[in-house]
């Protein structure tokens, strides 16, 4: 029998894996939403009490109808390609169609400052990926858009995994005492990432292996908080 996590949930059929070809026939972009660290630290590393106490100290905090304190969230808008597994994310304050217009701006000079010529770009179907921005940025590039089927999140497999170890080696690797401290640790993260990380699918390598002229560099854009 096939393993629990080789089927699809909703229709119990096996999930065939893909890989395309050469990089760029297929981006995939997601938005991830992450809670922000108060000041001193959250619930995580110091406890429900701790970290609650820390939240109404934090500047910037806002009042629920509860009047319990929040620091608000970041989202992050990550791009990855199918081939390479090659990844570029940001931190951004939201996931207007605005702002996911502005990334991808970003990401696709990314990509094509690696020698990547993006051809096809995979989303699901969050209002930002179905408005006119960004359907006419992708036409105007000569990109293809995909979306994923709707309930299907296996779909855009690849982006789904790097989010999980996004969150697994990075948001919630250490015990960060502010927000700040945390989004200054991603840039070096995402490097290691792209260039020193093994990756299963890839045989043990980075996804800087499967990229042949990749610049090492990678620019962090910055958001207040």
């Amino acid at each position: 029998m096939a393993r629990l996590r080789h089927l699809d949930r909703a229709t119990g059929q096996v999930i065939r894996r893909y890989e395309h070809d050469k990089p760029g026939d297929l981006v995939h972009v997601d938005i991830k939403k992450l809670g922000n660290i108060p000041d001193g630290g959250g619930h995580r590393v110091l406890g429900r009490q701790a970290g609650k106490n820390n939240r109404t100290r934090t500047p910037g905090k806002r009042l629920d109808r509860y009047g319990n304190s929040h620091v608000g969230s970041s989202y992050l808008h990550n791009a990855v390609d199918d081939h390479s597994r090659l990844a570029y994310s940001e931190i951004l304050p939201d996931e207007k169609k605005e702002t996911a217009v502005a990334f991808w701006n970003r990401a696709q000079n990314f990509f094509h400052t690696n020698g990547i010529h993006v051809k096809r770009v995979l989303t699901d179907n969050g209002a930002c990926y179905k408005s006119f921005l960004w359907r006419d940025i992708l036409t105007q590039a000569g990109i293809t858009h995909k979306r994923t089927r709707p309930y299907r999140p296996q779909t855009n497999g690849k982006v789904e995994r790097f989010n999980r170890t996004l969150l697994a080696e990075w948001a919630y690797a250490r015990p960060y005492r502010t927000e700040a401290e945390r989004r200054a640790a991603l840039p070096a993260w995402l490097h290691t990432y792209n260039h020193h990380r093994g990756h299963t699918a890839l045989g043990g390598h980075p996804p800087a292996s499967r990229v042949t002229n990749l610049s090492g560099q990678y620019t962090h854009h910055r958001h207040p908080r």
